[in-house]
């Protein structure tokens, strides 16, 4: 396929230009599906054009940061893209579910009879940066919404502040605050899913297949609640969090690609690659790692890893690559557990919210 395909499509950059205003409809609608299929080799010609779309300056450029990057510049021209509507302004805004002061959410409450199904959003960055805030452009929140479905996304810590381990569990207490309000809010407990790109997914993952965390005796009534959720989406995801099984599968990595020597063991807050052999070291790397707790009454998953073929070439495709995706379908085969994967090598085509709509409602709207 011709790199320059994108490039071409959208009329010579058009799209990323003061020009996009005088783009068709159709011809917006047709760029930003290609943008959205397009593939490593595309990405990176793209980004040598437009560095600022690189929104978590890994250096590398994700079909969801050039698409985002498209909206963002089609918005501020007063074009909108064909197909999408920014969600509406949340209920409530930077709700504080812990202490820390990125421990806040954002929440979309559904109109309809009864308690709603709720799906949590849950935004990438590789743990180092990202906001809940590139939701309130999400064209899924306001197809959610409109089926009934109420919506959160969530802030967490960064790992300059906190082990990757703990990042988790920022996370899980965001579902069990959720359900703390579910009486105010309007929520049904059992019916909740979460989402997320990259390490957004990857923590989806972490929370749909980690054994409940609801400790029914704990003085704070937010812990006492369930951690676990029914159906997960998962975007340019990781299989694990255990880094030391990522050669397994995916090869060495090129040392290049890290930021530092001890960049693995500091992903646990680990001062040195030599005390993940520590026996502490691997209690943390069993507790992070998604693959190992996978089990039958795991809910089902929505994996996407677009990604080439073949051996990884730069960082983006080692963390993103479509051998992720095949390590999770493989665990959750010999589980027992509904794998739904589209793109990468599987040739197939899905759509999250139809998923989502599906493991929540059943059968599309109430």
């Amino acid at each position: 396929m011709n790199p320059h395909r994108p490039l071409i499509l959208l009329g010579t950059l058009a799209l990323f230009s003061t020009q996009a205003g005088l783009l068709a409809q159709d011809r917006i609608a047709e760029a930003l599906s290609r943008l959205q299929g397009a593939d490593e080799t595309q990405l990176a010609v793209l980004l040598k054009r437009f560095p600022a779309a690189d929104a978590n300056r890994d250096g590398t450029l994700s079909r969801d940061e050039a698409v985002a990057h498209a909206r963002s510049l089609l918005a501020g021209l007063g074009t909108p893209a064909p197909g999408k509507s920014a969600a509406p302004e949340p209920t409530a805004a930077d709700v504080p579910y812990g202490p820390h002061a990125r421990n806040r959410l954002d929440f979309w409450k559904a109109e309809g009879a009864g308690p709603r199904p709720l799906v949590i959003f849950i935004h990438g960055g590789g743990f180092t940066g990202g906001d809940k805030a590139k939701w309130r452009e999400s064209g899924e929140i306001a197809r959610l919404l409109q089926q009934g479905i109420s919506c959160a996304a969530i802030n967490y810590r960064f790992r300059k502040d906190a082990p990757i381990q703990d990042i988790l569990r920022d996370a899980a207490r965001a579902v069990q605050y959720l359900r703390s309000r579910a009486g105010e809010w309007g929520l049904d407990k059992n019916r909740f899913a979460g989402w997320g790109g990259s390490a957004g997914a990857g923590t989806s993952l972490w929370l749909a297949t980690r054994d409940d965390l609801a400790d029914a005796e704990n003085a704070d009534p937010v812990l006492r609640e369930s951690s676990r959720l029914q159906a997960a989406v998962l975007l340019a995801t990781q299989a694990t969090y255990d880094l030391t099984r990522w050669e397994s599968y995916l090869g060495p990595p090129n040392p290049a690609w890290w930021t530092s020597p001890n960049e693995a063991a500091e992903f646990y807050h680990f001062a040195a690659m030599s005390d993940l052999e520590k026996p502490e070291a691997r209690l943390v790397l069993r507790e992070c790692d998604m693959l190992s707790w996978i089990s039958a009454d795991d809910a089902p998953v929505f994996v996407n890893n677009r990604g080439e073929e073949g051996p990884s070439r730069n960082r983006g495709h080692y963390l993103h690559h479509p051998a992720h995706a095949r390590e999770i379908a493989k665990a959750c085969q010999a589980a027992g557990v509904k794998c739904q994967v589209v793109g990468g090598d599987s040739g197939a085509a899905g759509d999250p919210v139809t998923f989502v709509i599906e493991a929540l409602k059943g059968t599309g709207a109430e």
